[in-house]
């Protein structure tokens, strides 16, 4: 069973986006809500792409120095570079990594995406090694899902 239950995160964003929330209290509620479900989740980033260029709109968890990447560097940009969302078990085998914080020993990158357009994405740093399954993964593409219907 995974930790995180989607369905509740989407619940409370609808619930947001209802109130005619901005872009940002949307992502901050997402970011606040997937961290919510406990660990692996200790951080979590909200990346939306403009140009070249992904964007730190909102998070929950440490804060980090990297408030834009360029697309193709580290995990978050080579996910948008190769359009794949990435499950990285373990960052320090990473060649091109960018370390949020020391602490991280794994990183789930999700786009949030509209058909093929790449509107940004979910990054979740643990300090867990490889606690992302493919249901853990499930569950925060459907929230990356739901995000890329309500922004």
């Amino acid at each position: 069973m995974p930790v995180l239950d989607a369905s509740r995160v989407i619940a409370a964003l609808r619930g947001t986006f209802a109130k005619e929330a901005s872009r940002k209290e949307l992502l901050r509620t997402a970011a606040e809500r997937i961290r919510a479900a406990g660990p692996p989740y200790t951080s979590v980033y909200l990346y939306m792409l403009h140009g070249e260029e992904l964007v730190l709109e909102a998070y929950a968890g440490r804060e980090t120095e990297h408030t834009r990447i360029p697309v193709g560097t580290g995990v978050c940009g080579t996910a948008v570079a190769s359009g794949k969302d990435q499950n990285v078990p373990d960052v320090t085998a990473v060649g091109n990594y960018l370390a949020c914080n020391t602490w991280t020993r794994s990183e789930l990158v999700v786009l949030i995406r509209r058909g093929s357009l790449v509107l940004g994405q979910i990054d979740v740093d643990s300090d867990v090694p490889d606690p992302f399954t493919p249901e853990e993964e499930a569950q925060v593409r459907q929230v990356a899902d739901a995000l890329a219907v309500l922004l």
